[in-house]
């Protein structure tokens, strides 16, 4: 089981790295590089806080593993091949300030459990972005391909997830991805009703 739930999380983010790479490289979305490097740096220390705190493979946590890979290579593609006018906004400064708060205090106290979880927070709080304009916008902007497999990745990470931190990680992006496709969805139903409701009158 173990070894299913690590090759499954393997290729589902593997498919998630390359299509995103793809549409950036054809210039069909514009990511924003400051908040991709921003996760690169939150999960690269949620990885290291999770490696400090117990006797744990890189595969005991499979799903922080391959994100790390992939926040990486979508930051350096982005870099490359995508928009550079986006600029760190108040909101990304915020985040990164706390990030490197939390490094310092897990240099100084070596608190990595606590580390680890102050870290998962600042993660969800990084969605809050997407959430608002996915909540206010009339348009669905983002891709549901990608958001459903994000959404399936940490589900099968579980089956081999070590640890208790190895386990909050992966909740913790079930739960913001599931949000995020929920008003996906609410996007979608709202945009459906008013083209009814439109058909109809003009009908």
């Amino acid at each position: 089981m173990k070894e299913f739930s690590i090759i499954a999380v393997s290729v589902i983010n593997l498919i998630i790295g390359v299509r995103y790479c793809i549409l950036t490289y054809k210039q069909e979305i514009k990511p924003a590089l400051a908040m991709w490097a921003f996760f690169t740096l939150a999960v690269a220390m949620s990885l290291t806080t999770y490696m400090a705190e117990g006797d744990f493979s890189l595969w005991d946590n499979i799903l922080n593993t391959t994100d790390l890979l992939l926040v990486t290579t979508v930051t350096v593609v982005i870099y490359f091949f995508g928009d550079k006018s986006s600029k760190f906004t108040k909101f990304d400064k915020a985040c990164l300030i706390a990030v490197l708060l939390i490094t310092v205090f897990w240099f100084v106290t070596k608190t990595h459990f606590l580390s680890h979880i102050m870290i998962q927070s600042v993660l969800v709080i990084a969605y809050f972005p997407v959430i608002r304009r996915l909540w206010l916008s009339k348009e669905n902007t983002e891709p549901f391909s990608v958001w459903i497999l994000l959404m399936i990745a940490p589900v099968f990470a579980l089956l081999s997830s070590k640890g208790t931190l190895a386990t909050v990680y992966s909740v913790r992006a079930i739960v913001s991805t599931s949000i995020l496709l929920i008003l996906m969805l609410r996007v979608e139903y709202l945009k459906n009703k008013k083209f009814s409701e439109k058909k109809h009158v003009t009908g």
